[in-house]
Order: structure tokens, then C-alpha cells, then sequence
């Protein structure tokens, strides 16, 4: 779906009164998501909308405020043994889930069990737990076998697959299985009987919520839930949501769409505003399980052949301002060198790349490449390689679907002849994949890993030891070695790295400038 495509009679619909629209009612947030949301549980899914959903049900032990740093949140603190093995955290007092029923240690470790499962960041530290244990009521014992530095980083970090608190009975089930019942402590309850998947979502505040008393920073501080009610209005056609903003039928559009921005800078009742300040990464993801790319030449040889801009271009026109970044992590931050610089940044030459492509063995196979057609930020991406990979000489199935389905079919390990796929497209907020154990694309897990299931032993080696490197210099080296075996195996192509806008009804004030739409802080002038 081109970005053409997706506005053609955008001007009939920015005219016609869309059919999602509501009452106005002064305390209620009305807001419309990036997407569907489809997936309920925030640690059985990397889902962007689902994190989202999981911010305001849940909450965490501790967050990262806006420098990244760990902060306490569910917790009041912790202490640490002498030799670095054995940290107690301390639980505030009278937190409670939405059931009514108390937060006990019990129901922290059991959530942290879990999350540790399905985690890239849980995993590593995994390895060096020996044991989690609920030492009372209130304190989370974490012994390990060997000291790990970065524990509070990895129990706090952000936006993807977050180490949420969960009830015992719930956090026990089976990580490969996704939960559907939501309790949680969060500032937000979730509405079960007003949720119809595609359509709406909405949230209540939960009255039994105790807000940390000092001021919100990022994702930490004081979580103050100023609106009644959170409705998400699920609108696909990005026109149409246009519209209901300017109408005042909804108050958000989380992800504004960037040939529809020049609509509001006309409109003195909207306000746009940059989502974050480090953006997102686009990503095209190989399945490494089956032919043509478990061959990491092939996975290679096509990396060679793109151009970041074709991408970029394709999904922000010249409304959103984006950068070529030949990293296997987010330019901008701490270590990171543009190492793929001498691969990705040469002129493309389509005759060399077509010989390198038959050099790597590729016999004709059929490349299955899933795409959302219901997704305006993912959806020109897969357009664009199927067209690259035609012109390389490959034999492409483009096939159009929903995120929905996208979401659960990348679950699947077949072929594609019984269903599987080659190549899907997503992007991340940079802030989910700023170091070697957070960054899942890259990391090499296999099968317990995530979806493409890449296999990397080293990779895997040089980020457990990144979790003990004491010096930056260290850091530096094994960052750098990471990037170098990302770059020549390559199991995914980073496609670009950009800074999308969200639009707001201007009296929509105090928004946490953030890649997920927090629900807390927000409120209405």
C-alpha cells in the first residue's frame, strides 16, 4: 500500500462526519492508536499498542526516568550484598491490584519468572539467577550465581515486552502462552466487557492507585491519572482519524500521519508535536529458520542492495524528518558507530547486487513477505522490498493483511508452503533497543528468541560479557563486535531512522513526550 493509495479521497473523507463519533465528555481521553489492538499480554508480545495498553494496567518494580536511569516505583528501595549476589527489594506500602487483592513479593517474582522467559534483556540475567524468592510479603530476594551490574536496568527498562507486576495465579501461566484475563496495579483498569478488538478499548482509573509522590518523569515518578476514563477509538483509515481530530470527536492521534500534518498547521484547535526525541528505527526481519534465509550470504547480499532513503521517503514523505543510520542500534546514543556505513551507504549498483544474489545460491524460491496493509507506518516498507526484490531477480509472494494476523502468523516456525513466511517489517522505539542485551533484532537466541529465531553463539557470549565490562572502553569493543556480526550475517536490515509526530486537540496539555502514549500526567486544560 502506498502512501498514494492510502490517502486517495482523503479530501471526501476529511468532509464526511465519521461514524466513531461520541459525546464530548470533559473527562474522558479519546484517543486513536497507532493500530489494533489484538494482543492483550505486554510480555507475551514485542507489539507496540500492546505495551501501550500494558502502561496503563500495570506497573513495574522500578522505571527509567529521562536520562534512562533507574528509578523506584512499586518499590521502595533495595539493598545489595557485599559480594553483589544476593538484592532484596523492598515493596511500598498498600499496593493493591485491581481485584482488591494486596501486591505481595509472591506475586513480583512470580511475574519476574515470567518476563525473564520471554525477555532478550530477561534472559541474560536469567542466566545468572540462581534463585527468586519472595523473602516476606514485601521483599523480592534475587540470588545470583555471579554479580550482574545491570539487574535494575533490565527489571526497569522500557516500551517493549516491560517487566510488568502481575497477580501470582496469572504471572504462573505458561510464557509461551498469552494472557487474556488483565489485573494488574496500574493507574487504569481495563474494561473487558467495552473491549471489541478492532474497534474500541477503553480503561477506568483505578481509585485504589497510590501515585509515587514525586513529580512524573518519563516513565517514572508520579503516575497521576487525571482523566475518568480512557477510550481508544480504533480507526485504520488515516484520513478518517484526521478528520475526527479536527472534528473534536476525538481528543489524540497517537501517530499522525505525515502527508495529513499540513492539515493541522491551519487548524488553531490541534496541536502537533514530535513523539519523542530519539525516534524510531524501521527494520526489515529474515525468518533464519527456512529457505531461502537461513543462508546468511543471501540475508547479506540483499542487505547490500538497500537504500535507506527509498524507505524513509516511502513511509514519512517530507513532513517527518528522518536520517539514513547504518547501525544495528539507534545513531545518537552512547557507542553506537555506524558500521554498515561502508556497506549500506554506497551507490547502488542493482547488476552487482543480482550477481551477488545468485552467488549466495539463491535457486528461484518463493520469498512469502507479510504485510499490514492496515498499518500506515509499516505498510509502503513491505511494498518497497517486494519491488527491490523483484528487480534482484527473486520470486516474491507480497501478501496483504492485517496487523492482527501479521502478529500471530510471525509465531510460526513452517514453511511457506504450509503457511510461514520469509520477511515481515516493523519499526521500534529506539529507547527499547539501546544496548546488546535490550536489542532483541540482533541478539542471537535461536529458537528461544525472537521471531525470525536468528542463531548467534557469539553474540549471545559478547553480550553476557557486556553485562560484566566495568570500563566504557570495554563497552565500546563489544558493541562494535556485535555490530560486525549483524552486519555479516544480517538478521534484519535496519531501513532508516525517523521521528514521527502526534497530534493532539490543543487543550490536551502536559503530554510525556514518549514512543508510547502514556495515560498518566495528561489531562485537559
Amino acid at each position: 500500500m502506498h502512501r498514494r493509495t492510502l490517502l486517495a479521497g482523503a479530501g471526501a473523507a476529511l468532509l464526511a462526519a465519521p461514524a466513531i463519533a461520541q459525546p464530548a465528555r470533559a473527562r474522558t481521553l479519546r484517543m486513536v492508536p497507532q493500530t489494533s489492538l489484538t494482543a492483550l499480554d505486554p510480555v507475551w508480545t514485542t507489539a507496540s499498542v500492546t505495551s501501550a495498553h500494558g502502561y496503563a494496567v500495570f506497573d513495574t518494580l522500578y522505571s527509567v526516568d529521562s536520562n534512562l536511569r533507574p528509578q523506584p516505583q512499586m518499590a521502595e528501595g533495595h539493598d545489595v550484598s557485599a559480594d553483589g549476589r544476593v538484592w532484596q527489594i523492598r515493596l511500598r506500602d498498600g499496593l493493591k491490584f485491581h481485584d482488591g487483592e494486596a501486591v505481595r513479593a509472591a506475586d513480583c517474582v512470580a511475574s519476574l519468572v515470567r518476563w525473564s522467559k520471554r525477555d532478550s534483556f530477561g534472559q541474560t540475567l536469567a542466566r545468572f539467577v540462581d534463585a527468586w524468592e519472595a523473602a516476606d510479603d514485601r521483599t523480592i530476594r534475587i540470588r545470583l550465581n555471579r554479580p550482574f551490574a545491570p539487574l535494575l536496568d533490565a527489571i526497569a527498562k522500557p516500551a517493549s515486552v516491560v517487566a510488568f507486576i502481575m497477580p501470582e495465579r496469572l504471572a504462573k501461566t505458561d510464557a509461551n502462552t498469552a494472557i487474556t484475563e488483565m489485573v494488574g496495579s496500574g493507574p487504569f483498569r481495563f474494561l473487558k466487557d467495552e473491549f471489541v478488538a478492532g474497534s474500541r478499548v477503553a480503561y477506568a482509573r483505578f481509585e485504589g492507585y497510590v501515585p509515587r509522590q514525586e513529580p512524573a518523569n518519563f516513565m517514572a515518578g508520579g503516575k497521576r491519572a487525571f482523566f475518568d476514563r480512557i477510550e481508544w477509538q480504533i480507526i485504520p483509515d488515516p484520513a478518517t482519524a484526521a478528520g475526527a481530530l479536527r472534528n473534536n470527536e476525538v481528543d489524540w492521534w497517537e501517530l499522525a500521519h505525515p502527508d495529513l500534518i499540513p492539515l493541522f498547521a491551519r487548524d488553531s484547535g490541534v496541536k502537533v508535536t514530535q513523539v519523542d526525541d530519539l525516534g524510531f528505527i524501521s527494520i526489515l526481519r529474515f525468518n533464519a529458520l527456512v529457505p531461502p534465509f537461513n543462508n546468511p550470504k543471501l540475508r547479506a547480499a540483499v542487505l547490500a542492495a538497500v537504500d535507506q532513503a527509498d524507505y524513509m521517503r516511502a513511509v514519512n514523505g517530507e513532513n517527518v524528518r528522518w536520517h539514513n543510520c547504518a547501525a544495528m542500534f539507534p545513531c545518537g546514543i552512547p557507542f553506537v558507530k555506524e558500521l554498515g556505513a561502508g556497506v549500506m551507504n554506497q551507490p547502488r549498483d542493482l547488476a552487482r547486487a543480482r550477481a551477488a544474489i545468485r552467488a549466495a545460491g539463491y535457486g528461484g524460491e518463493r520469498v512469502v513477505v507479510m504485510n499490514p496493509a492496515d498499518f500506515p507506518s509499516i505498510a509502503p516498507l513491505g511494498e518497497v522490498t517486494a519491488d527491490l526484490l523483484k528487480q534482484l531477480g527473486m520470486n516474491v509472494d507480497l501478501q496483504q493483511m492485517d496487523w492482527g494476523t501479521l502478529g500471530q502468523r510471525r509465531t510460526s516456525k513452517a514453511g511457506v508452503d504450509a503457511g510461514g513466511w520469509n520477511i515481515f517489517h516493523t519499526w521500534t522505539n529506539s529507547v527499547s533497543i539501546t544496548n546488546p542485551a535490550l536489542n532483541y533484532y540482533v541478539r542471537g537466541q535461536g529458537q528461544a528468541g525472537w521471531f525470525g529465531w536468528y542463531e548467534n553463539a557469539e553474540v549471545e557470549r559478547l553480550t553476557d560479557a557486556w553485562s560484566q565490562a566495568a570500563t566504557d572502553a570495554e563497552k565500546q569493543v563489544i558493541f562494535d563486535a556485535i555490530q560486525r556480526q549483524a552486519f555479516e550475517t544480517a538478521p534484519i536490515i535496519p531501513l532508516g531512522q525517523y521521528y514521527p509526530a502526534t497530534a493532539h486537540r490543543s487543550n490536551i496539555v502536559d503530554r510525556i513526550p514518549a514512543t508510547n502514549p502514556l495515560p498518566w500526567n495528561i489531562r485537559r486544560a
